[in-house]
């Protein structure tokens, strides 16, 4: 289908390469190294099945939950590529 400037396909590319970005931004912020035995913030203890299913956990349940609130609500994401939607109006 021809798309004006934009090759076959670019659409996807586009959703693709959006997709790898944000797989890696994700990875790279996963905590590394041993797992402490005490939280980082409030120092409670760790449990054992936690720091075993999660590897290099830093901080308790409750501490994690309210960072990724934080998180979640900064972390809104945005195409920077633009999407068809956008380049309509």
């Amino acid at each position: 289908m021809a798309t004006g400037w934009a090759g076959d396909g670019a659409v996807q590319d586009q959703i693709d390469a959006t997709v790898k970005d944000a797989i890696k931004r994700v990875r790279s912020q996963l905590p590394q190294g041993p797992g402490l035995k005490h939280c980082e913030e409030c120092d409670a203890d760790i449990p054992e099945a936690r720091r075993r299913a999660v590897p290099g956990v830093r901080l308790c349940v409750d501490c994690q939950q309210a960072r990724d609130a934080e998180n979640s609500a900064s972390a809104a994401g945005y195409n920077r590529r633009g999407s068809k939607d956008s380049q309509l109006r």
